[in-house]
């Protein structure tokens, strides 16, 4: 292989070059400028930074071990291990997500702290997006990443995914279509943090009034507690019932609970805290009919990176 995406980026390994120590330090610079990229596209495609952590712990050991001689490109040999790898992990993903408590939301990240994660260009990124790309197949998905995340080139894509160029471009199309079909327009960040704002002041008051006054009518409402903590395991649909639902709890979640604003996923997002303890982290999706995602992630595994952050 010369070109680093082939084929050989996702099978076995060979010997090293030989090249010793120097040769090692300069695969482990490679590694380094690559890792941020390598990582989004792990996440996008996976919804969990733990998960994506383990995946580049993997490309890292076959990078160590392949024979570097044979790469042109590391970059490109990099992302294409990536990718597959991410195929592959997503595909055993699904399985325990069907037994998974309740329902299941992607793990938050702060982007305030990971700037780098939405540097390149931030599509693929939002919650409520990363929400919509679990109903893709893996390949459509790795497709979607990769062309509206990274703007890879057709060819690259097809190379990556080992399918030609036509095929690739039925596949990006394939998955805007499905993701534009369950997305409306979204409010500019300035506006998603009004409505944020509103929902919390509203929401720890009990307000119906100003909790239906926020909400699209078809609102739903998604509390991921994984088994873990006291959450709905059933979505909540519609705004009087979302409205409701939360009135329902008011006085007694927010009793001392201290709210922090965040960068989650590159945008308007709000930790919150009692006792120091982070409860929960909340985003929303928002459109112009009002907030039509409530996204509730409490679940102390997938929020314990955010809960760290300073």
């Amino acid at each position: 292989m010369t070109s680093g995406t082939g084929a050989a980026a996702m099978g076995g390994t060979g010997p090293e070059d030989g090249g010793g120590r120097e040769d090692l330090d300069r695969a482990a610079a490679d590694f380094a400028a690559a890792r941020p990229r390598l990582f989004g596209i792990a996440y996008r495609m996976l919804g969990s930074a733990t998960e994506a952590e383990d995946l580049l712990q993997d490309v890292w050991l076959r990078w160590q071990t392949y024979d570097r001689s044979a790469v042109a490109n590391p970059a490109a040999f990099l992302a294409t291990a990536t990718t597959r790898l991410a195929i592959n992990a997503l595909q055993s993903a699904r399985a325990r997500r069907e037994t998974y408590i309740g329902p299941w939301l992607p793990e938050p990240v702060d982007t305030g702290a990971d700037p780098h994660l939405g540097a390149e260009r931030g599509e693929a990124l939002g919650l409520a997006v990363l929400l919509l790309l679990e109903r893709l197949p893996p390949g459509e998905r790795a497709a979607f990443v990769l062309r509206e995340a990274f703007d890879y080139p057709y060819a690259q894509i097809a190379d990556i995914l080992q399918v030609t160029q036509v095929a690739a471009r039925k596949l990006v199309s394939r998955a805007r279509s499905h993701v534009a079909s369950g997305r409306r327009a979204p409010v500019s960040g300035a506006e998603q943090r009004r409505l944020l704002t509103a929902f919390v002041a509203a929401a720890r008051s009990g307000d119906l009034a100003a909790l239906e006054k926020l909400l699209a009518a078809d609102v739903i409402s998604y509390s991921d507690g994984g088994g873990a903590v006291r959450a709905s395991r059933i979505p909540v649909v519609g705004a009087d019932r979302v409205a409701r639902y939360h009135r329902a709890f008011a006085a007694r979640f927010w009793a001392g609970v201290d709210v922090e604003w965040r960068s989650v996923n590159g945008q308007p997002g709000a930790l919150l805290r009692r006792d120091g303890a982070v409860l929960a982290v909340l985003g929303l999706g928002a459109s112009r009919q009002g907030i039509d995602r409530v996204l509730w992630m409490m679940n102390p595994a997938k929020i314990a990176a955010v809960s760290a952050m300073p």
